[in-house]
């Protein structure tokens, strides 16, 4: 047998305690011909127990050396379909095709973990699901409630398209190698519109980099380039309140007042 090497160019962790896999695979709870697709299946620590569930599985991997043994097991003819490639140039909504919601699941490398959640949740409307591995620091994060450090702007970027639910943590010692850090798994199922009225991505998105680039600032301070103190009360919210105390959908209701006056002005302009 073939023993793959490392690449560390990738930031590969294989995942490797049965324990973890089992509960991973009884979390997606995956049946007969539902459309999973597993992004960074490496040596196949998870791929054969959802293909055993699911009949057919899509797999996404750039190295080619694991790729081609995946596509080497006996186990993988007429039913794994493996796509040697960069997950985040995939389209996912050609590989949906006019087929069932894709249920996408992965063992994300840190390094790409943001803008490939970002670029699924443009492709969101073809998206059933999604369970990812990812650093602990990045699940805490996604999931933070109003007012902790770790509340912020992927808190708030991912609410406005997704339902998030941290579901449990995995240690170091579930991967060879041992990475430095904990890991945790994440449930994401994305809805069609925004869940929280937004004005448009472009407009929550200045708001609340703008805003949590100085945290500390009351939102008076922190937003003076783009809104009043007198537009923040318009929309119903203290402008002397900082920025982690407020909910997704009051960012929402700010970024649609910022994008209604950029408008405005657009139109005076021209």
């Amino acid at each position: 047998m073939r023993i793959m090497q490392v690449r560390k160019r990738f930031g590969q962790h294989f995942l490797h305690d049965p324990g973890v896999i089992r509960r991973i695979v009884e979390a997606i709870d995956p049946a007969d011909g539902e459309r999973l697709v597993e992004v960074g299946p490496g040596r196949g620590a998870l791929t054969w127990s959802l293909l055993a569930r699911a009949g057919t599985l899509d797999v996404i991997e750039i190295d080619r050396d694991l790729a081609q043994a995946l596509e080497d097991d006996p186990r993988a003819p007429g039913h794994l379909r493996v796509h040697v490639e960069n997950v985040l140039d995939t389209d996912f909504i050609g590989l949906r095709g006019a087929g069932p919601p894709l249920r996408i699941v992965g063992n994300l490398p840190y390094n790409i973990s943001t803008p490939l959640l970002f670029g699924l949740l443009k492709q969101r409307a073809v998206i059933g699901d999604m369970y990812f591995m990812l650093q602990k620091e990045v699940v805490d994060r996604m999931a933070a409630p109003p007012g902790g450090k770790e509340y912020g702007r992927l808190t708030i970027m991912i609410a406005a398209y997704a339902e998030v639910e941290a579901l449990f943590d995995v240690g170091p010692g579930a991967f060879k190698p041992r990475p430095k850090v904990w890991s945790a798994i994440v449930k994401l199922r994305p809805t069609a519109e925004p869940r929280f009225p937004i004005g448009s991505d472009a407009a929550l998105r200045t708001l609340v980099t703008a805003a949590f680039s100085h945290r500390r600032k009351t939102l008076r301070n922190g937003l003076k380039s783009l809104l009043t103190a007198t537009d923040i009360e318009a929309c119903g919210i203290d402008p002397q309140l900082r920025p982690e105390t407020l909910t997704p959908a009051q960012f929402g209701i700010l970024a649609v007042r910022y994008g209604g006056l950029q408008r405005e002005a657009e139109r005076q302009s021209a």
